[in-house]
């Protein structure tokens, strides 16, 4: 399998927001003469350097760009550069951070012929896995710039390629751990000393006259003091910051940190599994409470606890009812004798308590255990956890793996005397456990057999492999510390290893790849990580100090199937969560765990504000659909600040509440009249308050419901009625006048296309008085005297060649012809604006040019009705269904299962409506596998109602809901689906049945009623 990969929008605004500080750089390549060293007179060597920036962007000038760069970034604006150049891009891990630096150099060779880079990383862990992804990532960048990297890992000893790095001319990268030139010892100082092997010069001038571009990869491990003095020697053209967790801010350019990663669903969904130990070793009653199970009727609970076999104990699993006697059930033990009766089952708090006062939370353990016995618990819970995600995504053709970070080695694996080697106690436990999870859940199974035989053919020794250091004998061995106060390793052949079968991981075919069960050693938690990585377990001894964002770090990256494509929201649309959720097995309390990730999350977010204010607003500029930008003056800021808390989307201490979000998840959010044109803008301003809630990382089993079908409605004559209407499938056919469409995109892209044209702001001001340091230092103390506005003199750089009909053929799917006839046929004002903003041109019209593409697809497409139906069973029985009470799932009685998961508050709303309704007899949210095929996607309608025969006059109803019926709100590619849909059940020919779109239950009711 070869991972696919793709431009991300993020990746390419931060590649360009290194870019744009240049803009104005001319494109050149730079050749210089060699050191040659000590070689024979007349041997002269071409050496081709970074061409330095130009005399006429004076630190001004760049400060201005950065300033505008900032703005545009909901950054607050520097009023100084710090130094020449230091830039700071913000990236949350598991975004792709090395990616997207490798495409920013591409993007600055290709902008202005800069063609020197030098990667400086923390450690030998995150050096190898930069180098892997260079490996990766070659054949995608080489096929869309034409122009491969040539890349190379710093070795002291192999000198050539250093000289090959300063005289060759294409783009040369050089990845280089600071320990290489930073720490003590002579290896370390090799590159400041005259070698004889590289002609009496020191590599470090060699390097230092090329005018490296420098990229620090995790900066704040990094520099140190004495580092950046020695960063200096390399006689950087700039120097790029790329980091999750910046510890200083040097002219930040670019941020995407964890709530703006996690809210624009960049990387996987964080749950937690929790366990802990409650009660002292005073009593040996032993009971683990696994979770409360609220799936259907009195709530029940799933306990483990011990029972007396004929030849011992074991451990045994059961859900029990109020009234269960585990004196009784473990077969008479007398450690239960004293009333251990099931008296209270709390789903409210998710808590079992017995007759004899004793307690327990959903992940607490009560009784003498010890610490194996924890790791039993957590090393079958995420067997449990891997088994319910691994048959969701089998169908989808996405692996599943699980990973294990382990202490000690001998506790996975044991050497004897003459080599050979044997379980450790984590493999037995793990082929113990596993083998009875997979028995127990074969019942569950039954409905789907190609999941069950993929089970079958994988042999329980053969799932589980380790990744550790190795020894000259090919033994596993422990890992030495490279970093004792974080416990990181830098063991190259155990980095190796795990990079070298990434790909191999992700195979899904059980006889090429059948490890699924990853053990490694928790030194080895940097530097690498696995896509498909769903469950971490930690199975390491108290007292490890380890920071909780670095035990999730391994599975943040979104997933990939088995073609090698990555599942993100481009895909998955509104699914990205649900598919891409990474569940963390603690060997503490959810409570404990949760809090801990919240507190580290909130320190790397760092500057975000905290609450709404109209301090909040002020002096931010704004941009309207069409392009125009506005700076938001106190008056404004106040009425927009007024308008939230009138509109109730603040409270008192000025947090966003749950309807402000519920009216956005609508697109209903209201705004300041004086503010409308900016509505988007008002709310990615709001969208930068940090709320600790929506990255709170989920408990797996609070309030966690499964769907189950209610088969009293499934089987009642107004469902089947129902279903029999609007279960057959249809074919589209578009037959569209292409002459029309193009001169309908003409007319439009004349009438709305607005592109802005890049302009400067001059500011003049001088300091009155200095009231103090701290005004000095924010500006303050400087009263603005005049400004002015500048158009920006834009000529396209002749190196830089932008394929517009090329680009715009991939915005629309059109054909070259099509796009041509357009082009020729918009004003000569029209075409001109491209030249002032090329980017933003291209997006604009590709958008206006698509809504034109989709108004003319809804009027000459026609369905036609197949033979073939929906199976029920696929639809309904097998969707498997999840959501939390009273969070995103309420019960039901007239559901077609026992529960309806809502995405908004406008949907439960409309759900409580239906269930109370006294003329709705039954009624369904439809799973997303019920589709309507449309040629802008696939579309998924809401709900599918059946009314009581005679109340109404259309007894059945297909309603999709929306928080605004405006038509305004419809427009574009989603009403275009709507209106698909429409002429598809319009197809069905059943007089019976209606579709429409509503708003809530009394507009339904409107429509049925007339």
């Amino acid at each position: 399998m070869k991972i696919q990969y793709k431009d991300q929008t993020f990746q390419s605004d931060a590649a360009k927001a290194v870019v744009d500080v240049f803009s104005g750089q001319p494109y050149a390549s730079n050749s210089y003469r060699m050191d040659a060293g000590n070689v024979m007179h007349g041997f002269e060597f071409t050496g081709w350097n970074n061409n330095p920036v130009v005399q006429e962007l004076n630190d001004r000038k760049i400060l201005e760009k950065i300033n505008e760069i900032q703005r545009k970034n909901q950054l607050k604006p520097d009023d100084h550069l710090f130094g020449r150049y230091n830039l700071t891009i913000e990236m949350e891990t598991g975004v792709g951070k090395t990616f997207t630096y490798i495409k920013t150099m591409y993007e600055l060779n290709k902008a202005y012929g800069w063609c020197k880079f030098i990667i400086v990383v923390p450690s030998i862990a995150i050096r190898e896995g930069v180098y892997k992804t260079f490996q990766t990532t070659e054949d995608y960048f080489t096929l869309n710039y034409q122009k491969k990297i040539r890349y190379f890992i710093y070795n002291s000893t192999r000198l050539t390629d250093i000289e090959h790095f300063a005289s060759d001319s294409s783009i040369n990268v050089m990845i280089i751990n600071s320990q290489a030139f930073n720490a003590t010892g002579k290896d370390a100082r090799r590159i400041y000393m005259k070698l004889d092997e590289f002609r009496s010069r020191r590599p470090i001038d060699v390097i230092a006259k090329t005018n490296p571009i420098l990229i620090i990869d995790e900066p704040q491990s990094v520099e140190g003091e004495k580092t950046r003095e020695r960063l200096k020697e390399f006689n950087p053209l700039m120097t790029l910051r790329y980091s999750a967790t910046h510890r200083e801010n040097y002219n930040m350019i670019f941020r995407l940190d964890a709530m703006e990663a996690y809210n624009k669903r960049l990387v996987k969904k964080i749950r937690v599994t929790g366990i802990m130990q409650n009660g002292t070793s005073s009593t040996d009653s032993y009971i683990y409470l696994a979770g409360i199970n609220l799936s259907s009727g009195n709530p029940t609970a799933t306990i483990e606890f011990n029972f007396n076999t004929a030849t011992g104990t074991k451990k045994i699993t059961r859900t029990v009812n109020e009234g269960y006697n585990l004196y009784d059930n473990s077969n008479g033990r007398e450690e239960y004798k004293n009333n251990f009766i099931v008296t209270r089952i709390d789903g409210r708090d998710n808590s079992l308590e017995f007759m004899n006062g004793i307690k327990l939370f959903s992940g607490e353990v009560t009784g003498k255990e010890n610490e194996d016995n924890i790791r039993t618990i957590q090393i079958r819970e995420t067997i449990k956890a891997h088994l319910e995600r691994e048959r969701q995504l089998f169908y989808k053709g996405i692996k599943v793996l699980s990973l294990f970070f382990i202490d000690e080695v001998a506790n996975y694996q044991v050497y004897g005397s003459a080599s050979e080697y044997s379980n450790g106690k984590y493999a037995d436990i793990f082929e113990e456990q596993y083998a009875e999870v997979v028995e127990e859940a074969k019942k569950e199974l039954a409905l789907y057999p190609e999941y069950l035989a993929y089970l079958d053919s994988i042999d329980v020794k053969k799932t589980h492999a380790g990744y550790f250091s190795q020894d000259k004998k090919g033994h596993f061995t422990e890992s030495k510390l490279s970093d004792r106060k974080e416990k990181t390793s830098d063991d190259v052949d155990a980095y190796d290893l795990i990079m070298k079968d990434k790909e191999l991981l992700l195979d899904r075919d059980p006889k090429k790849s059948p490890v699924r069960f990853i053990f490694s050693h928790s030194a080895l938690r940097e530097g690498w990580d696995n896509p498909n990585v769903f469950q971490i377990c930690t199975l390491k001894q108290s007292g490890s100090d380890i920071r909780k964002r670095q035990e999730v770090g391994r599975g943040l990256r979104l997933c990939i199937n088995e073609n090698g494509e990555r599942m993100d929201e481009s895909v998955l649309g509104n699914d990205v969560h649900n598919i891409n959720c990474l569940t963390i097995i603690a060997s503490e309390s959810y409570e404990n765990f949760a809090k801990e990730l919240q507190t580290e999350l909130a320190e790397a977010i760092g500057d975000r504000p905290v609450k709404v204010t109209a301090e909040l607003f002020k002096d931010r500029e704004i941009v309207d659909k069409d392009g125009n930008k506005k700076v938001i003056d106190k008056e404004l800021a106040d009425a927009v600040f007024y308008d939230l808390v009138i509109n109730q989307y603040i409270d008192k201490k000025g947090v966003l509440t749950e309807k402000y979000y519920a009216d956005k998840a609508n697109g209903t959010v209201e705004v300041a009249e004086e503010a409308k044109d900016y509505a988007d803008a008002i709310i990615s301003i709001l969208d930068s308050v940090y709320n600790p809630v929506l990255l709170a990382p989920e408990d797996t089993r609070k309030n966690n419901v499964t769907l189950s079908l209610n088969d009293k409605q499934a089987a009642s004559k107004e469902f089947k009625e129902l279903w029999s209407r609007i279960n057959h499938k249809t074919v589209y056919a578009v037959d569209f006048d292409t002459d029309e469409l193009i001169k309908k995109a003409i007319a439009a892209l004349d009438t709305h296309l607005k592109v802005a044209k890049v302009t400067y702001t001059i500011k003049t001001g001088s300091i009155e008085e200095i009231q103090s340091k701290a005004k000095l230092a924010d500006g303050s103390s400087f009263a603005m005297e005049s400004h002015s506005t500048e158009d920006a003199q834009i000529s396209l750089n002749k190196s830089v060649k932008y394929d517009l009909i090329g680009k715009l053929v991939e915005e629309t799917s059109l054909t070259r012809k099509t796009i041509v006839g357009i082009l020729k046929g918009i004003l000569p004002s029209t075409f001109n604006q491209f030249k002032d903003n090329p980017e933003e041109f291209i997006i604009k019209a590709g958008n206006l040019i698509n809504e034109e593409k989709a108004t003319a697809v809804v009027q000459h497409i026609t369905y036609n009705v197949l033979d073939e139906t929906y199976d029920m069973k696929e639809i309904f029985a097998d969707a498997q269904i999840k959501g939390k009470l009273n969070i995103n799932a309420i019960k039901t009685k007239k559901h077609l299962y026992d529960h309806v998961v809502y995405d908004s508050s406008n949907e439960k709303d409309f759900a409580v409506d239906l269930d109370t309704s006294e003329e709705v007899a039954v009624y369904v949210k439809l799973p997303n596998s019920f589709f309507i095929p449309t040629p802008m996607g696939h579309y998924n309608p809401d709900w599918a109602i059946a009314f009581y025969e005679g109340k109404v006059k259309h007894i059945y109803f297909i309603a999709e809901t929306k928080g605004s019926m405006s038509t305004l709100q419809l427009r574009g590619i989603e009403g275009a689906k709507i209106q698909c849909a429409r002429k598809h059940f319009e197809a069905l020919n059943s007089d019976n049945i209606k579709y429409d779109v509503v708003d809530g239950y009394k507009s339904l009711m409107e429509i049925v009623m007339k």
